[in-house]
């Protein structure tokens, strides 16, 4: 095994966003089964820190192309796009816009103490999520447009966020 290879040549995957989970996690596990630290406790230092860092390796490398934002990067960074997530926030009008609204309501929701509606909040979120994640997948693997897909993965990033803003009021409203 080679710790230089990309994510999907360690799991034998064709290098694109759509990605066979099924496959994925197969290929995950039967690298793991080879080089889990456990498997190594009779071996010599250099055997166990070897191990260590393939099942290291193995684990982000799953992680990555599990979750398809982390995977839209992963193939912006392959391509030598940097999503310049950290440095660059600016955001079409619309988004932003549509960015207080979501904030707003999320506050309405948790100052009127209603888990319904920041279950609907989050359902409708979710469904927005995915739209931008097919869109993503159509800039990376059909119709090639870089600096879209680099801001689709900003996109989603800050629908990532307002996600866990809504599970957190869920959860303090809950407990």
């Amino acid at each position: 095994m080679n710790l230089n290879s990309d994510y999907f040549t360690l799991f034998g995957l064709k290098q694109q966003f759509a990605v066979d989970t099924a496959a994925l996690d197969a290929a995950y596990r039967q690298i793991q089964s080879q080089v889990h630290p456990d498997r190594f406790a009779q071996a010599s230092d250099t055997e166990k820190r070897l191990a260590l860092q393939w099942a290291t390796h193995a684990n982000e490398a799953y992680q990555t192309l599990k979750h398809p934002i982390s995977r839209g990067r992963y193939l912006l960074q392959l391509a030598g796009v940097d999503t310049a997530e950290e440095q660059n926030t600016a955001m079409p009008t619309a988004f932003l816009m549509a960015q207080m609204e979501w904030r707003e309501a999320i506050e309405e929701a948790q100052a009127g103490h209603n888990v319904s509606q920041l279950e609907k909040l989050s359902a409708a979120l979710h469904d927005d999520s995915q739209a931008l994640i097919e869109q993503l997948a159509d800039c990376l693997d059909h119709h090639p447009d870089l600096p879209q897909a680099a801001l689709l993965v900003r996109k989603l990033r800050f629908l990532d966020k307002l996600e866990q803003d809504i599970s957190d009021a869920i959860e303090g409203l809950l407990f």
